[in-house]
């Protein structure tokens, strides 16, 4: 299977290499563009939704029979790196969405404000800051439980802050979510270790298939969030300049989090795989997460606009980090011991 989807997608891939265009990139752009045209509604949503809730099961699955539980231990113990995560997720990122409060009136409509600071007060994501971090070479162990304990205490946090940082329609959040990340995400990981003496060999063997599946759950994800915010109609009810306006706002946050996250993890003398990991773990923003806690926190009828940034924000992180994961992959070449080194 491998081999043909090499063979089929070889001529493609070696004109966007002319071209100089990522095709991982080009990948996610043709996904929204495809998701603009023909956005998946009513049954053909909820299976696609079904079908992200699969991929995300068995990616989890995947990444625990490829590693080695004592990679799962030293994960664990990185309190240092989760400290540094849950700091930049829950904390430089309210700063900087308060700090847009200087923007010139006008610029932002109070909902539209709303919605930046509730994008910023968001957990982490899982999916895609796990896969980038995989595909970048980083520390996916520590991604994982970093990343998976961004969600969990997400689940108390952000209400906490929306209820310090706006005013809100009240409501809290659904103990179920809890047990969403438990059986989404931990129970397939705990599965793949106990299933990794008999398959783990396989997988590290066969390491292509997963690339591809890493690559194809994010286009996955994207689908799904992109044809929820056409089928609300949201992009309607806004008009250009905000739109730009939105755009330019979500972008400088994402700029800051990275070159802050970048330039203090190694100030802090993290290693090259850790400051990856700190990099796309603390950069993210959770659309899984946040759509339905807005809908908790703010109400049916107010929720459209107040969740656009977070879905502008969304793409936006994702091409960005997408550049920035093959940018590590290809600066990192295979020592002969096995670790990873800078490439010249």
């Amino acid at each position: 299977m491998t081999t043909v989807l090499t063979t089929l997608t070889k001529p493609l891939t070696a004109v966007l290499a002319k071209l100089r265009i990522d095709p991982f990139i080009a990948g996610i752009l043709a996904t929204v563009g495809v998701a603009s045209l023909l956005p998946a509604s009513g049954a053909i949503a909820h299976g696609f939704g079904v079908a992200t809730n699969i991929a995300v099961g068995l990616l989890f699955f995947l990444y625990g029979a490829r590693l080695s539980t004592q990679e799962t231990v030293d994960g664990l113990r990185h309190w240092r790196l989760h400290v540094v995560v849950l700091c930049a997720t829950f904390v430089l990122f309210p700063l900087l969405g308060l700090a847009t409060a200087v923007l010139p009136s006008g610029l932002l409509s109070p909902q539209l404000y709303t919605g930046v600071l509730f994008l910023c007060v968001l957990p982490s994501t899982v999916q895609s800051s796990i896969a980038f971090t995989s595909i970048a070479r980083g520390n996916v162990a520590a991604a994982i439980c970093s990343a998976s304990l961004s969600n969990m205490l997400g689940i108390v946090f952000t209400p906490l802050l929306v209820a310090l940082l706006l005013a809100t329609d009240g409501g809290g959040i659904n103990g179920s979510a809890v047990l969403d990340i438990v059986l989404q995400l931990l129970v397939p990981f705990v599965a793949g270790q106990l299933a990794r003496r008999w398959i783990g060999d396989w997988i590290t063997r066969h390491s292509a298939p997963l690339k591809i599946f890493d690559r194809g759950s994010i286009l996955l994800v994207v689908y799904t969030a992109f044809s929820a915010g056409m089928t609300e109609g949201i992009w309607h009810r806004i008009d250009l300049v905000s739109l730009l306006v939105l755009a330019a706002v979500c972008a400088a946050i994402l700029g800051l989090v990275l070159s802050i996250t970048g330039a203090g993890s190694k100030l802090l003398g993290f290693g090259r795989a850790d400051r990856i990991t700190i990099l796309f773990c603390g950069s993210k923003k959770s659309l899984a997460s946040g759509l339905p806690m807005a809908t908790v926190l703010f109400g049916h009828d107010r929720v459209g606009l107040i969740v656009l940034p977070l879905m502008l924000f969304h793409q936006i992180q994702l091409i960005v980090c997408a550049a920035l994961a093959r940018r590590y992959a290809r600066q990192a070449l295979p020592a002969p011991d096995g670790d990873l080194v800078r490439a010249a």
